[in-house]
């Protein structure tokens, strides 16, 4: 018994340097199974270990070591690829320690997908939230029930504030940035329905015949809607207090929700209206079988949206005088009008739209997709809804392909394996990680190369462990997750842990906060603080969190 005692002891110990860096949730049995190892006096074997009981399971030897630009560290890889057993394990290497535990398992990604998508029911705007039994005391009063038109709408009186999710660490609600998560989430469940379509979210609506994933998505277009002016079919870019409230439970930020607009005719803006009129156009196809009624209304909003837009192709938004929450400033909406016609193409396959979609495409290239850049979703939906333009698949599949390889081969050479560059640590670096993932598994299913989905999980092994802080960048997942979010209700209760299943914004060189500001200069991928007044690298959003949903169901 003292052995065993004094064996745990050492185990909580050698973690604590965090020299091992591995997926702290796990690695598929039939995949690349490799750990970075950053210590100085590690040297020959490593070993993994089975836990409880520390035994023998493998034996390996470290790689060549090598420099990593990104972070500073010079590296070793421990490869354990040929341990399929099912089980947990932490490895053991003489002169750095031993690791984080993990398991391998078909399921390793399954509970780390439901906590990532089940925490947008946790975001859930004008309702009572109550995450069960399963995490007692987390839950929120209906809030921000309080709405009007601000002056700049071109509206005035009180207006409904209902539904939607709350956008980010602070509670507003906009729709350029609701536009790129909510396709993102729609596409998931395009692409990997069979996988996940029955994976129950433990929700109100649970059991209603609607796949759960559709079920949480719904609260947020049922929001999107309300922002369409039903009497010329524009849309509105937000619903926001006039400046963001304090660290507070989301029932206690009493102040009035504003829908805000442009200040000035046709007080809509065509970004917000792109971008709506696209991810209503998917709303039409995925919800037909469960919610026929609901996919109706959806196609018709898109269509209204679209003779909008057709009008108003490039009304911008600013930020109007007295208003200081988020801006969303996209200064070019010709993407989000490219990937509008893309969906409503995909969706009733009427020629305007193709003949739209054909003759500006060659204008955008295949890029990783951001809310100012969702011309890559325009062009890939293009092929995934089998475009008839046999030129234009071919140019979009080679684009796709060409850029999935330049990111392996970035991740040939770097030392953690990820396509990220220095200049790639910026504001919300792991959703960039995240949608490299995306942009991996899309090309794959363009052309399949095997390189491209192992490269995929590469990325998901960063965010959830395999970096060099060594650090699980979603919160309640793995042995060592991030602890403090710039995240309202996570700041703001009495719950020890954060809120579950949000991904960190990550390592940011820019050190935009003033928290970041009195940091040393560091390495890029070591530029970030586990501080909740670092909202510049540890707050967490909507639309960072989508991407990490859809590269989970892509290798569950």
């Amino acid at each position: 018994m003292k052995s065993i005692f004094f064996f745990l002891i050492g185990l909580t110990a050698s973690a604590q340097i965090a020299t091992i860096k591995v997926d702290q949730a796990g690695y598929l049995p039939g995949a690349p199974k490799i750990a970075v190892v950053v210590a100085a006096k590690a040297h020959g074997p490593f070993i993994v270990r089975q836990t409880p009981g520390g035994k023998v399971a493998f034996r390996g030897t470290l790689s060549a070591a090598q420099k990593d630009a990104n972070s500073g560290d010079t590296v070793e890889t421990a490869d354990f690829t040929a341990l399929t057993a099912p089980g947990r394990y932490f490895l053991d290497i003489a002169g750095a320690g031993i690791s984080w535990e993990f398991s391998i398992s078909p399921d390793v990604y399954k509970r780390p997908f439901y906590l990532a998508m089940r925490s947008y029911y946790g975001q859930r705007c004008g309702m009572a939230v109550d995450l069960g039994p399963e995490f007692p005391g987390y839950r929120h009063e209906a809030c921000h029930l309080v709405g009007a038109w601000h002056a700049s709408s071109g509206k005035t009186g009180p207006r409904a504030s209902a539904a939607g999710w709350h956008d980010a660490g602070d509670y507003g609600r906009y729709v350029v940035n609701s536009g790129i998560t909510t396709g993102t989430l729609l596409w998931t469940y395009e692409l990997y329905g069979a996988k996940i379509g029955g994976m129950k979210l433990s929700l109100p609506e649970s059991g209603n015949g609607t796949p759960d994933i559709l079920n949480e998505i719904r609260w947020n277009l049922d929001w999107m809607l309300s922002m369409q002016d039903s009497e010329d079919g524009g849309v509105w870019p937000k619903q926001t207090t006039e400046k963001f409230g304090g660290f507070v439970m989301p029932e206690t930020e009493t102040t009035t929700n504003y829908v805000i607009g442009t200040g000035s005719a046709p007080f809509k803006s065509s970004c917000a209206t792109g971008d709506f009129a696209a991810v209503m156009a998917i709303a039409a196809r995925t919800y037909k079988p469960f919610q026929p009624d609901f996919a109706a209304k959806s196609l018709q909003a898109a269509r209204q949206a679209w003779a909008w837009l057709d009008k108003n192709p490039n009304v911008l938004f600013r930020n109007p005088q007295g208003v200081s929450t988020g801006e969303y400033d996209d200064r070019n909406c010709a993407d989000e009008r490219l990937w509008a016609a893309a969906e409503l193409y995909r969706t009733t396959r009427d020629e305007a739209f193709h003949k739209y979609f054909l003759a500006n495409y060659k204008a955008f290239q295949v890029r990783t997709p951001g809310w100012p850049n969702v011309g890559p979703l325009a062009l890939w939906t293009y092929v995934l809804g089998k475009g008839t333009d046999h030129e234009a698949v071919a140019a979009i599949t080679a684009g796709s392909v060409k850029a999935a390889e330049a990111i392996v081969a970035r991740g040939v050479s770097d030392g953690y394996r990820t396509g990220m560059t220095d200049r790639d640590y910026n504001w919300g670096s792991n959703s960039t990680a995240a949608n490299y993932g995306m942009q991996l598994l899309v090309a794959n299913a363009f052309h399949h190369d095997q390189r491209f989905v192992h490269a995929a999980l590469d990325h998901l092994h960063y965010l959830l462990g395999r970096n060099a802080l060594s650090l699980s960048y979603v919160t309640q997942v793995g042995a060592h997750a991030f602890q403090k979010p710039h995240h309202r209700p996570s700041g703001a209760d009495m719950n020890p842990e954060p809120w579950p299943g949000l991904l960190s914004g990550g390592p940011n060189r820019a050190r935009q906060d003033p928290a970041m500001k009195s940091m040393p200069e560091l390495p890029p991928a070591k530029m970030y603080l586990d501080d909740q007044a670092s909202y510049a690298s540890n707050e967490v959003a909507i639309n960072w969190n989508a991407p990490l949903v859809f590269l989970l169901a892509g290798v569950l």
